[in-house]
């Protein structure tokens, strides 16, 4: 195997695939890439096993071939680089030659052939979406996804295609996230699937460069094939990413969305999140929560801890109804209204040991649960 190419690319290209392989991998190769020339361009794959990841660089290639290497490892060298063309030579033996300006590296490499394959999508159910549109969606949700390793089936983000919508979900018990857009779904490629939290940070670093993307999935697995645009940094075409996808049903997240909450007020989202932020700042570990008091056209934030001592936050707003006191984790309060664009959200309540529920005038919802006033 034998080719040319830009030191800036093949960077690049190695960066796009660095993130999948952990400090500990399980065997030696799923610490390596695969590299693969052909015609035009090289292929770098990296996987560990639950999710793995394909892209395609622009390359002079003399003699088609593969060899996997250390991806940090040759991260870190092909960086340090001291010449903008790179030529790359393998051998039978797997040892592979870097040289560069006045640079010649050595690296021993493992064979291709113990390396998984990544599969393809083959017939699972597939859709196009817009790559802005769903990293969007995820970041309105993402934040709710649960940590707790005992309740793995929270760990990550429910898409559900059915009924003429994509909606999102994220929930960890104490809040639930959800955002849905209509879009044409035929009922033989209707279904769902939990896609872990490594996955969702993965998509969310990649999308946004290119228009579209495709996302193929059945009840075991989930693919991506993301354009990566015009000008990517010697990428062509698209990246190819695969996910195991977290297997067992999702609690039915309709029954927590409350059906009725008497109290509603438009709030400005950016000052309210300053509010809270300021408020949160006195709060401790054990004294984490922020109370919400509304009375005639007024909000008051106020927060207190016995290390730190109290804040008291107003505001203006349109209100007319009972006076109403009502105490919340402040992150609970924060995360979606950093998350959200728009300039106003609402918020509903209904009394002090009730959900509070974010709104926005598109298919938006958060319900975070209240902490109890002592």
């Amino acid at each position: 195997m034998k080719f040319k190419i830009n030191r800036d690319h093949f960077s690049n290209g190695l960066a796009q695939v660095l993130n999948v392989v952990g400090s500990k991998a399980a065997m030696p190769i799923l610490s390596n890439v695969l590299i693969e020339a052909e015609k035009d361009h090289i292929s770098l794959t990296t996987t560990n096993l639950d999710l793995g990841i394909r892209c395609r660089i622009k390359a002079e290639v003399k003699d088609g071939g593969s060899v996997t290497l250390p991806v940090k490892r040759l991260a870190t060298i092909v960086r340090e680089l001291p010449n903008v063309d790179v030529s790359f030579d393998s051998n039978t033996s797997h040892q592979v030659r870097i040289a560069s300006g006045g640079s010649n590296f050595r690296i021993m490499g493992i064979g291709a052939e113990e390396f998984p394959k990544l599969p393809d999508s083959g017939d699972d159910k597939a859709y196009t979406l817009e790559q802005g549109e769903l990293a969007t969606m995820l970041s309105n949700v993402s934040y709710a996804q649960s940590t707790d390793e005992t309740r793995y089936i929270l760990n990550g983000v429910y898409f559900n295609f059915k009924d003429g919508k994509l909606a999102l979900v994220a929930t960890d018990g104490r809040r639930l996230a959800l955002v849905s857009k209509e879009m044409a779904v035929p009922a033989a490629s209707a279904g769902a699937i939990i896609l872990p939290a490594k996955t969702v940070a993965e998509l969310l670093r990649l999308l946004g460069k290119g228009e579209k993307l495709k996302i193929a999935f059945n009840e075991r697995r989930a693919t991506f094939q993301i354009d990566t645009g015009k000008d990517a940094g010697g990428l062509t075409d698209s990246i190819y990413l695969f996910s195991k996808v977290v297997e067992g049903n999702y609690p039915n997240y309709q029954q927590v969305i409350p059906k009725e909450t008497h109290q509603r007020i438009k709030l400005e989202r950016e000052l309210f999140l300053q509010c809270v932020h300021r408020a949160a700042l006195v709060t401790s570990e054990k004294s984490n929560s922020v109370k919400i008091k509304l009375s005639a056209n007024l909000l008051e934030i106020t927060a207190s801890s016995p290390d730190f001592g109290e804040a008291h936050e107003s505001m203006a707003i349109s209100y007319s109804g009972p006076d109403l006191q009502v105490a919340f984790n402040p992150q609970f309060v924060m995360d979606p209204l950093r998350a959200l664009t728009k300039d106003e959200v609402f918020f509903e309540l209904k009394d002090e040991v009730s959900p509070g529920v974010f709104k926005t005038l598109e298919s938006f919802v958060c319900v975070i649960m209240p902490v109890r006033l002592s």
